[in-house]
């Protein structure tokens, strides 16, 4: 999948994977990781999504990460914030108070860039990529991530054959081939939301399970 797939969808307005709140797993199951509120949090093709506020709004700090530059300027633009740009090797960073938007290829990111951070977020990036670049993606996570790391990954799962990604389908047992590669995960919640997703109804979906994960070094 190349980077212009999702510099068109920005372009034209095509985000439906934007949520208009932050996300109900998030706010149900944060707390119960228990992680310090200090603590810094990796954010993997964020988008503009409001879970960047709700966690600056715990004490964090945020790095997030996305591909297009819209994405990027509307999240500072929507909530009047007056961000201080600058660039970092291969990206050109946004900062606000206690949220940093990297923009650039997740891929480019090194441990350096990522020093501090013991906590994940992942709502959209897993299941934004096809198959084999799903296998670099998580291989390139733990390898950036700090050994004591705590965080969430929600995935959806579908029958891939009756309507094309992205998002794309991740399965339990795919899900913990990718991740438990050093990570111990812990499946917090299963729902069918296919009656919630227009999109997936009208393409002729039978089902649509979304999973909540807890995964920890």
């Amino acid at each position: 999948m190349q980077p212009e797939f999702w510099y068109k969808k920005w372009d034209s307005n095509q985000i439906g994977f934007h949520q208009p709140e932050a996300n109900p797993y998030l706010q149900r199951y944060w707390p119960e990781l228990a992680i310090t509120p200090s603590a810094r949090v990796l954010v993997p093709l964020c988008g503009k999504s409001l879970d960047l506020l709700w966690l600056a709004g715990q004490g964090h700090q945020v790095l997030g990460v996305e591909l297009a530059e819209k994405a990027v300027e509307e999240f500072f633009s929507d909530h009047q914030l007056q961000p201080q740009i600058s660039e970092k090797g291969a990206f050109k960073v946004y900062r606000s108070d206690a949220i940093e938007l990297w923009c650039g290829d997740f891929f480019a990111l090194t441990a350096e860039d990522v020093a501090g951070c013991t906590a994940l977020y992942d709502r959209a990036a897993l299941i934004a990529l096809p198959d084999a670049m799903r296998q670099h993606y998580a291989a390139h996570l733990q390898h950036l991530l700090a050994p004591e790391m705590k965080g969430l990954v929600i995935t959806l799962d579908y029958d891939q054959t009756q309507i094309p990604g992205p998002p794309f389908a991740v399965n339990d047992d795919e899900a913990q081939r990718l991740l438990s590669q050093g990570w111990q995960l812990e499946k917090l919640e299963e729902r069918d939301i296919l009656a919630e997703s227009p999109k997936f109804l009208q393409g002729g979906v039978e089902w649509l399970v979304e999973r909540v994960y807890r995964v920890s070094a």
